[in-house]
């Protein structure tokens, strides 16, 4: 059996699960779930919707050109069947695998590390505007410590003149 994209959400459509739709002109389109059906049927585009792959590739969310693509096209021409092959195509699907992990994790790292720049600009966008609002504050807390600085000054003058007036 075949693991089958949705042709939806592009996500996985296992043996057995989902359902299948077949129009006039014989194109079958998968769906892994009612939800993409039923968005399918309203004619909703997947590129605007946001849960979906198309929708997070358009938006480069998530990788939209990689050589490890290439890989997972299905592919109808028949092969005959040959041990040593299947092995090495088992071996080979793993390490692509780990290939197309890596480099997912490298493009997310890069995305936010965009991403950190551009909320750090907007924290000070967001500072400068209010800025007016933050200086009173720390008016205020000069002000308060001055009050308590000349306050510990009256204290220890009244501490003398008790002292000087007891001995």
């Amino acid at each position: 059996m075949r693991i089958e994209k949705c042709y939806f959400c592009s996500s996985p459509c296992y043996p057995g699960h989902g359902m299948k739709f077949v129009r006039n002109d014989s194109t079958q389109f998968r769906f892994c779930r009612s939800k993409c059906h039923r968005s399918f049927n309203k004619k909703r585009n997947p590129r605007k919707v946001a849960w979906t792959k198309a929708y997070r590739r358009s938006r480069g969310k998530e990788m939209a050109v990689d050589s490890t693509f290439e890989f997972e096209a299905r592919r109808n021409r028949p092969v005959k069947y040959d041990r040593g092959l299947v092995a090495r195509t088992i071996g080979a699907m793993g390490r692509v695998k780990e290939i197309q992990e890596a480099r997912e994790k490298d493009f997310y790292a890069a995305r936010m590390e965009e991403s950190k720049v551009v909320k750090k600009k907007e924290k000070r966008a967001e500072i400068a505007k209010g800025l007016d609002l933050i200086r009173p504050a720390a008016g205020r807390e000069k002000a308060e410590g001055k009050r308590r600085e000349e306050r510990r000054e009256r204290k220890i003058e009244q501490g003398r003149k008790d002292m000087e007036l007891e001995g």
